[in-house]
């Protein structure tokens, strides 16, 4: 089992106001002092723009990249999405990561409302799918769909419909696809072959039903404790990777777990989380 961290378990996220920002020195410090050994690259800013400059920030740190998110329009066919994949593929590329994880985002900032999709939007999503696809593998890299909340592709049955639609594979995001109230494990079964690459976060699933339902925002729901160490919450992590292993999955297993942090006197509590999250998907594999 190959287990990366991500920034955003440490609250570094691309939304403006999101909590407080920790810089990029301690982040990866905590990440090697965790035993650590890879991570993916966080959002814009977070690390040097300069590819060659990314990779080198890494290896001070003795970590290596596994690849990126990127929320990128996919449904409006007024905006190209190339010049910005290709821009994070030469990065990725530079650094020797391997995945270009997408998301299919609103062309807002933030993840509390989203438009409607007709079906010429959800055509040209499809289409631009594919297209990223194959620059990335044109590139030696492997371009997956990041369902996530606030995106145009965030319930289960928006997540078929792009399966069904496209060619691309899947990174299985155990927590946004709770929170959208979907199921993670029956869409690790039916996409197990499907399956590049996976963030791994546990959900309390009472907090996620009040995004649900409309009670509260899914930025409320993260403050509030929605996303949870792994073993604390709802999801049945044994069944997905069982799942898994059936088809011999070789990808990255990414400790992915969203925080908000409210000031600078939280900031020791990421890395107890994701060593305890460590620690319960190794006793798994």
């Amino acid at each position: 089992m190959k287990i990366a961290a991500a920034p955003i378990s440490w609250g570094v996220s691309e939304v403006p106001g999101w909590g407080h920002q920790l810089p990029p020195s301690t982040v990866l410090q905590e990440m090697a002092a965790l035993g650590i050994e890879a991570t993916e690259f966080g959002p814009d800013g977070f690390l040097p723009d300069d590819p060659s400059e990314k990779a080198a920030t890494l290896a001070k740190y003795g970590l290596r990249a596994v690849g990126g998110f990127v929320p990128v329009v996919l449904h409006d066919p007024s905006i190209d999405p190339v010049p910005e994949a290709q821009e994070a593929l030469e990065a990725l590329v530079a650094a020797g990561a391997d995945s270009l994880v997408l998301a299919a985002a609103t062309g807002s900032d933030g993840y509390d409302s989203r438009p409607d999709l007709d079906e010429s939007g959800w055509a040209t999503l499809f289409a631009n799918l594919d297209r990223l696809a194959e620059l990335a593998a044109a590139a030696g890299i492997t371009a997956s769909l990041h369902p996530h909340m606030g995106t145009m592709i965030q319930t289960e049955d928006e997540i078929i419909r792009a399966m069904e639609g496209s060619t691309i594979p899947l990174t299985l995001d155990t927590g946004h696809i709770m929170a959208g109230g979907g199921d993670p494990v029956r869409l690790a079964e039916r996409y197990a072959e499907r399956i590049a690459h996976v963030h791994v976060k546990d959900v309390d699933a009472s907090k996620a039903k009040k995004v649900q339902n409309g009670a509260t925002t899914f930025y409320n729901a993260v403050v509030d404790g929605m996303f949870v160490p792994l073993g604390l919450g709802d999801v049945d992590f044994a069944a997905i990777v069982s799942a898994l292993n059936r088809v011999g999955f070789r990808g990255w297993y990414v400790m992915e777990q969203d925080t908000v942090l409210p000031s600078p006197d939280a900031a020791s509590g990421p890395s107890r989380d994701v060593q305890r999250s460590i620690e319960y998907l190794a006793a798994l594999a």
